[in-house]
């Protein structure tokens, strides 16, 4: 079963029928019990880092989702998702994040054009059983303005380029995050998907 947190933000009908596809069972929820208790957990994400701090808040689900880590089972963050599982942004203004890897979201630079919009070619530097099965320098689709710089050495295993490198996707231990949508990049995101779903299988057979 993939829990997909709800912030009411962003359309998750995407995502949710890239799992059901593969054949996942996918449940859509706010509450925060139901995070806990989760055997896979997705926070997707689109729109203002501040007010989806603000509505994880609220709901109490920031105080589930570190709880749901600690447990050990997997957690994949994608987009805002995934710059969300960061310390702070300065997004409008300076916001504290979940805190769950050190590092900020800053916006690009002046001389880049943005939203950084359209398909990129995402370069693997480290292996991640996110990747397995998805060739280096497969295109992968993205919608932001923001990137995430991060500090926390050893937790970026992919990058791209929008008139420079960024980070593109990131792993710290069963935590997982794609500043791209998996959900819209046809072939090798749903092996992306599919990849993530079937860790919760995996971790139960050891």
């Amino acid at each position: 079963m993939i829990t997909i947190i709800d912030l009411g933000i962003s359309n998750i009908k995407s995502i949710t029928r890239g799992f059901i596809t593969h054949g996942f069972e996918v449940k859509v929820t706010l509450d925060p019990e139901a995070v806990v208790k989760a055997s896979s957990l997705v926070l997707p994400g689109v729109g203002a880092f501040p007010r989806a701090m603000d509505i994880l808040k609220k709901n109490n689900l920031d105080e589930a989702i570190h709880e749901y880590v600690k447990s050990g089972r997997p957690l994949l963050g994608v987009c805002l998702g995934m710059q969300l599982l960061f310390s702070e942004s300065e997004e409008h203004t300076l916001t504290r994040g979940l805190g769950i890897i050190d590092g900020r979201v800053v916006k690009f630079p002046d001389d880049r054009p943005v939203p950084h919009m359209g398909w990129n070619e995402v370069v693997q530097v480290k292996e991640s059983p996110l990747f397995r099965g998805i060739k280096n320098r497969a295109d992968f689709y993205f919608v932001h303005s923001y990137y995430v710089e991060v500090v926390e050495p050893g937790v970026e295993i992919a990058y791209s380029d929008h008139y420079g490198r960024f980070t593109a996707a990131v792993q710290k231990g069963n935590v997982f995050g794609t500043q791209f949508h998996p959900e819209k990049s046809q072939d090798w995101g749903l092996k992306l998907l599919k990849n993530f779903a079937l860790l919760t299988e995996e971790e139960a057979q050891r």
